[in-house]
């Protein structure tokens, strides 16, 4: 058994160090970094480019990746990026982030190219030596991790309790602007505190190398079972994300000393563990508190006096909706309709395997449909959309193709059984707060793609299995217009939603529950019925996305893929009908014509746009969809404003248009007189 354990505590040291690092973040600047695990893979493969590919020692190339490259990185996301997060809600945090997390692997490639790299150095000089500890051997690289451990745990807990630096920290915590009052510089301190918390990443990654090797899926994994720790310490106390982490390791190391190797659920049990934590946490926190939730600001009221948090949601501004209401309804509909013409007539103008895409494309585009529902409309951070488009995919398979189910039929069964799941999630999840959903819907996928996706009826020997269209429409052409038509019928579906009763009182959810619950509105009715419905539409879309592909492939439904989905749709516009037919058609055509007419390489600059894009919802929370149909709006009323002389002492209408943008304080109407007359 002490083998095991010693083992268990070479993992559990690496979590600690993680956790040690995403806790470090949270606590001084509320946001929770998904992209650590990305960082940690950079840092890596840097550290392996010096010392493998360039020849240099092992002091020098780890001094110049962990100390100097990975802190340096830290400083440059605080000005580039998460300095203008600092107020954010949770959600446009979350996607910034998850940009991040798409983006940096892709440079990572640019930079270093795409070769496999099948083991990987660690900190130890090699061949490594080996020690006896009663009986058990014990590697120098795994006395460099309890050494490192020992570190965080002493010299972090001292920092951030005993010294000034760490009161520092603290005070800004509460409040960077009296901070500043007091002669600190609340920008040093949040320049210092990224620094470390990259510094972590960087020593993280390379220890975990030799583990997990040099890929950034393994390294995205491993710190996703890390935020097990971050929940179980509230994401706030470092010695219980150290120790808990810890523990996940000795836990994780002991179950496959129990477990029979022979079996095949042993490695999936295995890989479950972190998330078995984090059930078990918030089942213990929710029993004793009866609600979890994250500080949602950082910062007092003289912060938010100063730095408003307005436009911080993904959701429409009052902006938009003015100039909406200024332009009429052809200027409001006239850009979605050509959007949809378009599409319309896409399948008719291209030949070959492209009208396959196509149909892959707009079956895509019916499952990013869920996101507009449970993210755009319902204000909720779910990282678990593809699972459910997984669970309707793979039962429309099994009912189509094995017990003999019309093709439709199988898909809408497909919907109806994700719908359960989604309520059942939204339930669970209704007293948890945003990041605690987000991570909670990210280890739910994460088990059912390792626990339920991987079982052989499924996974066919990895072949998958084949799915036939319906009699009408099985060539490309005929599934295309049944995909767009069925995308159709969904998006109607929601834009009635939007303008009914239930709409309004989501919207007024999203913007605020206190508010909603004084006006009457249940707030967990209204999350429970966007859940379900969310759930519906991506099943249903998946089912759609088996049969275009003809085949179900429980690979294609891998829970971070979902991740990069989100940010796909996040960059266009996550409220908008019509953005999600247009990421689908980029997340599925964009990639095609790269490898089809341009040079290999410029297939990791997609990764990175979209990347870069979800970040930029920090600044255009409405993606870049609208903020095009906004420009647009101007435009037009810039123009109905040069059509009518003005009359004496009447604003311009570019003046007013510019005050409805700003959201300023001055006053529409003259617009609005002008364009309806």
């Amino acid at each position: 058994m002490l083998q095991y354990v010693i083992a268990g505590l070479v993992l559990g040291g690496i979590y600690a160090i993680a956790s040690a690092g995403l806790v470090i973040t949270y606590v001084s600047s509320g946001i929770l970094n998904f992209a650590f695990g990305s960082l940690a893979f950079f840092v890596a493969r840097f550290y392996y480019y010096l010392h493998v590919q360039q020849s240099l020692g092992i002091v020098p190339a780890a001094v110049v990746s962990i100390v100097l490259v990975g802190p340096a990185i830290g400083v440059f996301l605080y000005f580039a990026l998460f300095r203008f997060l600092r107020l954010s809600s949770p959600l446009i945090k979350v996607v910034a982030t998850l940009g991040l997390l798409v983006a940096i692997p892709a440079i990572a490639t640019l930079i270093f190219g795409s070769q496999a790299i099948l083991k990987a150095p660690g900190l130890a000089p090699e061949p490594v030596r080996v020690f006896d500890f009663l009986g058990v051997p014990v590697t120098m690289d795994q006395i460099i991790v309890y050494v490192c451990v020992a570190a965080t745990v002493v010299l972090g807990a001292s920092v951030l309790r005993y010294t000034d630096v760490g009161l520092k920290v603290r005070a800004m915590v509460d409040s960077p602007a009296k901070t500043a009052l007091s002669g600190t510089s609340a920008n040093a301190v949040s320049v210092g505190v990224w620094a470390v918390s990259t510094f972590f990443a960087g020593l993280a990654g390379v220890l975990a190398a030799p583990i997990i090797g040099l890929s950034a899926g393994n390294f995205t994994l491993l710190i996703a079972a890390a935020f097990a720790a971050v929940v179980a310490a509230k994401l706030r106390s470092l010695p219980i994300a150290v120790g808990v982490g810890l523990a996940m390791g000795v836990v994780t190391s002991l179950t496959q000393r129990y477990l029979p190797p022979a079996s095949s659920w042993t490695t999936e049990i295995i890989d479950a563990v972190p998330f078995m934590f984090i059930a078990v946490f918030l089942v213990y926190n929710l029993v004793r508190g009866g609600r979890v939730g994250e500080t949602e600001r950082v910062g007092g009221a003289l912060d938010l006096a100063i730095i408003p948090q307005g436009g911080s949601r993904l959701a429409g501004s009052t902006a938009g909706a003015l100039e909406n209401g200024s332009v009429g309804l052809i200027g409001k509909y006239a850009g979605p309709l050509a959007l949809m013409a378009a599409a319309f007539g896409l399948p008719v103008l291209v030949q070959g395997f492209w009208v396959g895409l196509l149909a892959q494309a707009f079956a895509y585009g019916i499952i990013f449909l869920s996101f507009t529902l449970v993210t755009g409309e319902g204000g909720m951070i779910w990282l678990c959309q593809i699972t459910f488009a997984g669970v309707g995919a793979l039962t429309a398979s099994q009912l189509a193709t094995n017990h003999g189910w019309p093709v439709l039929v199988a898909i809408v069964a497909g919907g109806l059984v994700a719908l359960p799941m989604g309520l059942i999630i939204g339930f669970l999840t209704i007293r948890l707060g945003d990041l605690y959903v987000a991570l909670v819907t990210l280890a739910f996928g994460l088990l059912m793609e390792n626990l339920v996706f991987t079982m052989g009826i499924f996974q066919n020997q990895g072949l998958g299995v084949n799915v036939a269209r319906p009699g009408f429409a099985a060539s490309d052409l005929a599934f295309a217009y049944l995909c767009l038509v069925a995308f159709v019928i969904a998006a109607l579906f929601i834009f009635n939603l939007r303008r009914s009763t239930t709409g309004l009182a989501l919207n007024a959810v999203r913007w605020s529950e206190p508010g909603a619950r004084t006006l009457g509105i249940s707030v967990v009715q209204m999350k429970i019925i966007v859940a379900g419905l969310g759930a519906l539409v991506a099943g249903i879309g998946g089912g759609f996305l088996v049969a275009a592909q003809n085949s179900a492939q429980p690979g294609n439904f891998a829970t971070f893929l979902g991740v990069v989905w989100l940010v796909v749709l996040v960059t266009v516009g996550v409220r908008s009908n019509v953005a999600a037919l247009v990421a689908g058609l980029l997340f599925v055509m964009l990639p095609a014509l790269a490898l089809a007419y341009l040079p290999n390489w410029t297939a990791e600059i997609l990764p990175v746009l979209f990347g870069l894009g979800a970040i930029t919802a920090a600044k255009f929370p409405d993606g870049t969809l609208a903020r095009g149909g906004q420009l647009f709006r101007r435009w037009l009323l810039s123009v109905a404003g040069r059509r009518r002389p003005r009359l004496p002492g009447e604003p311009a209408a570019t003046d007013g248009v510019r005050v409805a943008a700003q959201g300023g304080t001055g006053d529409a109407t003259p617009v609005v007189e002008e364009v309806s007359s």
